[in-house]
């Protein structure tokens, strides 16, 4: 698929889940890509951490495609960089903070020199083929968040990322109200916008309201030790803490490499001048309960991050009974398992745990209904099409543009190919997309069948079948093992009935199959899974391994 005289979009990810945002415009035979993310694996995908969309609609056609635009820094708007960008072989272009992330990332995986990293600034126009882009700062809950404006000779389009309306940002400065009306006097064709928290009746909320509700709760634990989980990217919230700190008379700390990363970039952009001077983790552990505030990661419940660790009694941070810990994070959706787990043990130590819900030490970094409908006023769009949510969230948007007045509203989900102009815009084809995941050191399908089989073993359990011995006398050595199945008294007993059952199929077999390597595998094979289906319920997967003389094989 080429684009014509017309302007497309199409998502490869993001539309219809949360995270994994990649956008493509097409236009006049060239595609634009915004943003390059990945999201995180859950229990669906054993053994991976790591998942990405599948790119590879427009690596086939990489000889077409002008650049990535990267909205801001992200982990599902950024994340896929280092996995996908060599291969895409053209530029990349992101605003300062952004870019020195994406380099930490490409300098890790030593491909500095191999991808072409442009740092913008936040005003400048990128002219990439028949596209003219240019950045909208708006916030979020990371520094640099941006909106795109992108000409094209069919109509612009202005590409919300993700964001947010705040009365009182404590890093960068807002496009105001003026300024984006001023936008939509030029005339805006289509609203691509963020979904995420549409069904808040609400606004989002400032920065400034958290930074005054934190300081009142730290007031409320004097003498107590005090840790603060939040994420990492979040450098407002890291400003928060530093000004809360030194109101309170507390030293800083912070716990966790992703926190380290995140103060090193911001202080190179410009930001975090104002934080205090940091102590390590065994000054702070030396100091009075009372004169020190500590920044972990940890929020969502990660096992191997500094919160997890410290309420297994295993990390140097050590909280005794009447301690507290700050929950200044939303729970994303997938981790409330494990957040509930940190939080009981925490509880069981008399640890006290505060979240948004006792006081407002969070808000969303994404619009509420209010914030959306005041966006749809500045902007008056012809067009709206929601991104960034699942399809619950992008179908409400879709009511709310409606109720709204504007015009025409579009649901799309991965893999539609939409028009936007000319004439009448609607989906009008659809690409394949899919899942990858990183499994080791291998970028490997999401339904691949290593993905099917490890789904299945961690169901049902593997049972192991060893056959040896010489077809023409049939003086078959069978030895079976199992693993995973819920046998423990039993197994022996089990292993001696599963190879009698094996060896007694090997039997029957009788002419050809006798010397058939095929048939005298899937005899074995069912002869196991049948003795373990009698001994335990499972279905195991099982493995046979014929180490026999005279077989015939296809």
């Amino acid at each position: 698929m080429t684009p014509g005289k017309e302007l497309l979009f199409c998502a490869l990810g993001g539309s219809g889940e949360i995270g994994m945002n990649v956008n493509l415009y097409g236009c006049e035979g060239k595609w634009l890509m915004v943003d390059l993310g990945l999201t995180f694996a859950g229990t669906e995908y054993p053994g991976c951490e790591l998942v990405f969309a599948d790119c590879a609609f427009i690596e086939e056609r990489r000889e077409d495609l002008v650049g990535i635009v990267l909205t801001h820094a992200h982990e599902d708007h950024i994340g896929a960089v280092p996995y996908f960008a060599a291969e895409l072989d053209v530029p990349i272009y992101a605003t300062p903070f952004t870019a020195r992330l994406v380099a930490n990332k490409l300098a890790e995986a030593g491909l500095t020199r191999d991808v072409d990293l442009i740092v913008v600034d936040h005003f400048d126009q990128i002219d990439l083929g028949p596209f003219g882009v240019r950045y909208v700062p708006l916030a979020h809950s990371i520094a640099e968040g941006h909106a795109l404006v992108i000409e094209t000779p069919y109509g612009r389009v202005f590409h919300t990322g993700d964001w947010k309306l705040d009365d009182e940002p404590l890093i960068g400065t807002p496009a105001t109200p003026e300024q984006l009306t001023r936008i939509g006097d030029e005339g805006v064709l289509a609203l691509v916008c963020d979904s995420t928290n549409v069904f808040n009746p609400a606004p989002s909320g400032s920065e400034g309201v958290v930074g005054r509700a934190m300081l009142e709760e730290v007031r409320r634990h004097a003498g107590k030790r005090v840790v603060v989980t939040t994420f990492a990217s979040n450098v407002a919230r890291l400003q928060t803490l530093g000004d809360v700190a030194k109101a309170t008379n507390r030293r800083l700390c912070v716990s966790g490499r992703s926190l380290d990363r995140i103060i090193e970039a911001a202080q190179s952009s410009g930001y975090l001048k104002a934080l205090p001077d940091l102590i390590d983790v065994d000054t702070a552990m030396n100091l009075p309960r009372g004169e020190v505030l500590i920044v972990a990661t940890g929020g969502q419940g990660e096992a191997r991050a500094t919160l997890a660790r410290v309420a297994d009694g295993n990390h140097p941070i050590k909280l005794d009974k009447g301690d507290v810990v700050l929950f200044s994070s939303r729970q994303i959706p997938g981790n409330e398992l494990a957040i509930g787990k940190v939080m009981n043990q925490l509880a069981e130590q008399g640890v006290t745990v505060v979240t948004d819900r006792q006081a407002e030490i969070h808000v969303s970094g994404h619009p509420g209904r209010p914030e959306l409908q005041a966006m749809y006023g500045w902007l008056r769009p012809q067009i709206l099409m929601p991104v960034h949510g699942e399809l619950r969230h992008m179908a409400e948007q879709v009511r709310l543009g409606k109720e709204s007045g504007i015009p025409q509203q579009i649901l799309q989900k991965n893999g539609d190919v939409i028009r936007l102009a000319p004439g009448r815009p609607g989906k009008f084809d659809e690409i394949r997309t899919g899942r990858l995941v990183l499994d080791g050191d291998i970028i490997a399908p999401a339904d691949g069948e290593a993905m099917a089989m490890r789904r299945r073993l961690a169901f049902q359990g593997v049972v192991m079948v060893a056959i040896s011995g010489h077809v023409r006398h049939a003086d078959w050595q069978v030895q079976v093992a199992g693993m995973g199945l819920p046998l423990v008294e039993d197994y022996d007993a089990f292993v001696g009935e599963a190879e009698a059952d094996v060896l007694a199929a090997l039997t029957k077999l009788k002419g050809a199959d006798r010397r058939d390597a095929d048939a005298l595998t899937e005899a074995a094979r069912l002869a196991a899974r049948r003795c373990a289906g009698r001994w335990c319920g499972k279905k195991p997967q099982v493995k046979v391994m014929l180490m026999a003389e005279g077989l015939q094989s296809a």
